[in-house]
């Protein structure tokens, strides 16, 4: 079972009211003509070694969250705060320190990876960025760290095409850690591997979060992984957070009709028990032209009438568990 975040602790990363909307550029002068609406005034909070899952379909915004987050992509309004600090604010100085603290392990390792340079520069390259000289202690620090992540001093002088993908996925978390940052943006980091290296790779994650004191965003489709790893779970809508509940209330009573329909696909391990499919109708729309209302509505199978024209509120329908959904109960 996932460790527990104490509730006491106090939050290490504040998202507020974040937008991130990506220009659709055409016409002989290339004007912008329409709005990809990735991410909409989404806000949440991570509390200091806590585990927040984000899930939700292709193209949902999760990716997007993660490295505007991160100030990989710049966002289109909305506030970052860091330990307090606004992320979206700071000089070039200021970032260059605050990303010693915030790092990403990317969903694919081997495009993250320079094909022409050992791994082990690779590893060192973000202790050079910031400034450490001392090469002895650089190889030191890219030893200890392929050591915590299941790999051998010797693998530091292959290359990336000679590891298989579990592995290439093991160093995308030693270079992450290598900076022993506090934070740590997991973009659907098992999603491309088989399911015994999964655990594996979830297990290390898990190990180094109780050694190191790290703060993870999970960002995955799969929810079992989730269920997994996770103390608390987000789920992720057309741009919009519609739900975000402690583990354990999530998947014992799921509010939002899209939460159910997620869960309901989970496999059961006992082949003997059968599980309601909840079959959602239609295909997800266009984040270039969202339905009014709420999001959902189109495809939600208990919809009213409110929802296709007045958006939903966040609101607490219980202790800790927010939901976006005029009809939950």
């Amino acid at each position: 079972m996932p460790h527990t975040a104490p509730s006491s602790r106090p939050d290490l990363v504040q998202v507020k009211n974040l937008i991130k909307y990506f220009p659709v550029k055409g016409g002989l002068l290339q004007r912008t003509v329409a709005q990809v609406q990735a991410v909409d005034n989404v806000s949440f909070s991570i509390k200091a070694g806590e585990t927040l899952g984000m899930v939700g379909e292709s193209g949902c915004g999760k990716t997007t969250i993660g490295r505007t987050v991160l100030r990989l992509v710049p966002a289109t309004s909305g506030e970052v705060l860091f330990e307090g600090r606004d992320v979206f604010k700071a000089n070039s100085k200021e970032l260059k320190a605050l990303r010693r603290d915030m790092q990403i392990i990317f969903q694919d390792p081997f495009s993250s990876l320079d094909p022409r340079m050992p791994v082990g520069e690779s590893i060192a390259e973000g202790l050079i960025v910031q400034g450490m000289s001392n090469g002895r202690e650089r190889n030191e620090i890219v030893v200890n760290t392929l050591r915590k992540v299941g790999l051998e001093d010797y693998h530091a002088r292959r290359y990336p095409h000679e590891f298989s993908g579990g592995q290439r996925q093991r160093i995308g978390i030693a270079r992450a850690l290598a900076l022993r940052p506090k934070f740590i943006v997991c973009d659907e980091p098992v999603s491309a591997l088989d399911v015994s290296i999964q655990a594996q790779v979830l297990n290390i994650l898990r190990e180094l979060q109780g050694e190191f004191d790290l703060t993870y965003l999970f960002i995955a489709h799969n929810l079992s992984v989730v269920e997994h790893i996770s103390d608390r779970v987000a789920v992720m809508y057309l741009g919009k957070m519609v739900e975000l509940a402690d583990r354990e209330a999530l998947y014992r009573e799921p509010l939002h009709p899209y939460t159910k329909a997620l869960m309901s696909a989970i496999p059961m391990p006992d082949p003997t028990v059968k599980r309601e499919r909840l079959a959602l109708k239609g295909e997800t729309p266009s984040p270039l032209n969202p339905p009014s209302g709420c999001r959902f509505h189109p495809r939600c199978p208990v919809a009213i009438d409110k929802c296709s024209k007045e958006e939903p509120v966040f609101r607490e329908a219980r202790p800790g568990h927010w939901v976006a959904c005029w009809v939950a109960e």
